[in-house]
């Protein structure tokens, strides 16, 4: 089967009020892997790599409260336990008591509160490109630079937001057109209010704390030419871990990892898989 028929194969739903793609299994039994993405991103951002996984393995990619058709948490400045607990309804709704679970970016604030939350809910987990949070307790004002990201997308609309940003999250993005296009598309499609709660999900995000607590065997990755959360914040979040399962850096990779090196990435995950945490 061609790559692009196994994307074609991821099909969308829509479960306790949250969109996701899923691609099935072909003879698989194993757990179901279920992805997390970033800030100015969505589920579509990681098709390349679902068509990268071992076709054995049941693959689903949310789209966060906010984003796409999914709707947005009913409290305007969540916490990254509030996504957790968005996410355990997806699951409760798709009957999916056990899982592997894998983040990117602000995706792994979500996902490492979801394993603190339900630890015998998560095999094992993949931190990809972590973000660490500002630590911003509830009435505090978020940082100037955070904030900005709100300020920003409600000042230039999401299309003119991405075309400033999108690049610096791919290393050398004039060699990879597709890349970035594809980074841009996803960008521009965000909402600008879902944003805004992902924003201050952000702010609120204790990465570190998290990481402390988490109990499942964990595997952390990181793009060796990421500006936006570079590896020096992914090895602090490994060393953080008390079941680490392996820290990579992935070489000529930025950011937008998952997209820009979807082959490393699925190694990593199907390895995870494959030494039996999962």
């Amino acid at each position: 089967m061609t790559i692009a028929a196994d994307i074609a194969r991821a099909t969308p739903g829509y479960v306790a009020g949250i969109g996701f793609l899923r691609r099935p299994a072909r003879g698989g039994a194993g757990l179901p892997l279920v992805l997390l993405h970033g800030i100015g991103s969505n589920a579509k951002s990681y098709t390349g790599l679902m068509a990268a996984l071992p076709p054995a393995l049941d693959v689903i990619a949310w789209n966060a409260p906010g984003y796409a058709t999914s709707q947005p948490l009913t409290v305007a400045a969540p916490t990254p336990r509030d996504y957790a607990q968005a996410l355990a309804k997806l699951l409760d709704g798709l009957g999916l008591t056990r899982i592997v679970l894998a983040g990117h970016s602000l995706g792994c604030l979500f996902a490492a509160s979801f394993a603190t939350l339900y630890p015998s809910r998560v095999a094992s987990l993949a931190l990809l490109s972590p973000a660490l949070g500002y630590k911003i307790a509830p009435g505090e004002t978020l940082p100037p630079k955070v904030q900005a990201r709100i300020d920003e997308i409600e000042t230039l609309g999401p299309e003119a937001f991405a075309a400033q940003r999108a690049a610096r999250l791919v290393f050398e993005p004039e060699r990879k057109p597709q890349v970035l296009a594809s980074v841009r598309e996803a960008m521009a499609a965000v909402n600008p209010p879902g944003y805004a709660q992902a924003v201050r999900a952000l702010g609120a995000g204790d990465l570190l704390a998290d990481a402390a607590q988490i109990t499942a065997p964990t595997l952390v990755a990181v793009g060796a030419e990421d500006v936006i959360t570079p590896p020096a914040n992914a090895r602090a979040t490994y060393d953080a871990l008390p079941n680490g399962a392996g820290y990579h850096e992935i070489a000529g990779t930025g950011h937008a990892m998952p997209q820009e090196n979807p082959a490393a990435v699925a190694a990593l995950l199907a390895e995870l898989i494959e030494a039996g945490h999962g």
